[in-house]
């Protein structure tokens, strides 16, 4: 038995051990092709915004730019109001709003807003005006007071008058 036990460990020492991966001479080589197909792009949904090539020149004048509207401010605000007479007509006409913008919130996002106050009959009325609405028309600034605040919150309870500047226009 002793010599089919160093037969049999002679012949298992010949063999080489088996690994996993393949050499190289048994691995198959395959090709992929050079140009790749292209990926059609979907069209865009009512989601998303159009490009600058899209939007015509007619909407990009119509853009507002309200960067330059400041706390202080006395202001014009020409809002769009729809009315229905008796005969359920629809009409629209334009109501102005004068008074002291008091905050500016938003930057020049699309949902910037401002918050106008006036005194009508000795009773002090705010209002919220989104600067990008098609409600609001035009904004006209009358005359601009000397502030040191962004938001003038203090006017609410305050008597006294404010010290104009002047307006370079």
């Amino acid at each position: 038995m002793t010599e089919e036990n160093t037969q049999n460990q002679a012949a298992t020492d010949n063999v080489a051990p088996q690994t996993a991966e393949p050499t190289p001479e048994t691995t198959p080589v395959v090709e992929t092709p050079a140009t790749e197909t292209p990926v059609a792009e979907a069209a865009p949904t009512a989601n998303e915004e159009p490009t600058p090539e899209e939007i015509s020149p007619a909407a990009v004048e119509e853009v507002k730019d309200f960067s330059d509207i400041r706390p202080g401010m006395t202001v014009r605000v020409h809002q769009k109001i729809k009315e229905t007479n008796t005969k359920g007509e629809e009409k629209e006409r334009i109501q102005i709003y004068e008074g002291m913008i008091i905050a500016h919130k938003h930057g020049n996002e699309a949902g910037a807003t401002i918050t106008v106050r006036k005194v009508s009959d000795g009773i002090g009325v705010e209002k919220i005006f989104p600067l990008r609405s098609p409600n609001v028309a035009k904004l006209e600034v009358v005359k601009q007071a000397k502030v040191r605040r962004s938001k003038l919150y203090f006017l609410r309870n305050w008597s006294k008058r404010l010290k104009e500047t002047i307006i370079k226009k």
